[in-house]
């Protein structure tokens, strides 16, 4: 298990080269990647299984000791990131296909990686991970609400169907981690260990699917999505950041919270844009790219704040 744990471990640290990687091994070769589509909603059902049987009382204790921190977090998470995506689209006068996939991974919940990230950055874990758990089990009620207020000028949007698709690849899978869990307890550590790995290839096969199966239009309008989310993801830390630092919160707190609203689960929304957009293969792809390049963005961040806090010392 100690090799297995090693290999884990060094997958993880290096998340962003295999994203890069098979991400270009879609482009050239997409016919590879294309049937992968048809299962994104489970793969990202065992991403959010391994985050169950990850998470404890513990990671909620947080809410409890700093609901403060943990309350402008989720807030910071819900209002900031979709009021910035329509803003973004608004300004950039975007088509609608990429408009609506821009909007609808600012609408997701934190993501898993923002824990780590903030925990390289030397930041609040324990408040990123409260953080993330809340912002993640309110998804199925303000992820289609928010989306459907600013979206649906673009295109009809069922956000009861959303609301059920999100408790299914989403809430009851986290609901099934957590019972595995507190039922088998330690015969499940082992396990736990190598879920990082398991996600690592479920969010890489998710991202290869839809760079492959959206090939043309990535040719056509790469460029233009990688610079919307680019700025997206940047001014996410920005005004989390601040927003903190404006309700004078510890410097270790506005570095989780920065990263929590950076941050998104956007194998959510290439799931949702997967299931319920397939007519429009372009809605998937802001939030696989988002992917790609926050797995850039988060480890180049949390370098910086971590090199600022030893030359401090």
């Amino acid at each position: 298990m100690s090799a297995l744990l090693r290999f884990t471990q060094f997958i993880q640290k290096t998340f962003a080269l295999w994203v890069i990687l098979f991400a270009g091994i879609a482009l050239l070769a997409p016919d590879l990647f294309i049937w992968l589509k048809a299962y994104i909603p489970w793969l990202l059902g065992i991403i959010m299984l391994g985050m169950g049987m990850t998470m404890t009382v513990d990671d909620f204790k947080g809410v409890l000791q700093s609901p403060k921190a943990v309350f402008i977090g989720v807030v910071a998470q819900f209002a900031v990131m979709p009021g910035l995506a329509y803003l973004l689209c608004k300004m950039m006068n975007l088509p609608s296909e990429i408009a609506i996939g821009v909007i609808l991974v600012g609408c997701c919940p934190g993501g898993t990686a923002s824990n780590v990230i903030t925990y390289m950055a030397k930041g609040n874990t324990a408040l990123s991970v409260a953080c993330t758990s809340v912002s993640t089990l309110l998804a199925p009620l303000l992820t289609p609400a928010i989306f459907y207020l600013l979206a649906s000028q673009w295109i009809e949007i069922n956000a009861s169907s959303m609301f059920i698709s999100i408790l299914q690849v989403v809430l009851f899978p986290i609901i099934l981690g957590l019972i595995i869990r507190a039922v088998l307890k330690s015969k499940v550590e082992s396990y736990i260990q190598v879920m990082p790995l398991i996600s690592v290839i479920a969010i890489v096969a998710i991202v290869a699917a839809i760079i492959g199966g959206s090939k043309a239009q990535i040719l056509e309008s790469g460029l233009l999505i990688l610079g919307v989310v680019a700025l997206h993801n940047g001014l996410g830390y920005l005004v989390g950041f601040w927003a903190s630092r404006l309700f004078k919160l510890p410097y270790a707190d506005c570095k989780a919270v920065a990263v929590e609203v950076g941050m998104q689960n956007s194998g959510l929304g290439v799931a949702l844009a997967a299931v319920h957009f397939s007519a429009s293969p372009l809605t998937a792809v802001p939030s696989a790219i988002f992917s790609l390049w926050h797995n850039i963005s988060g480890p180049a961040l949390a370098t910086y704040w971590a090199s600022k806090a030893n030359k401090m010392k």
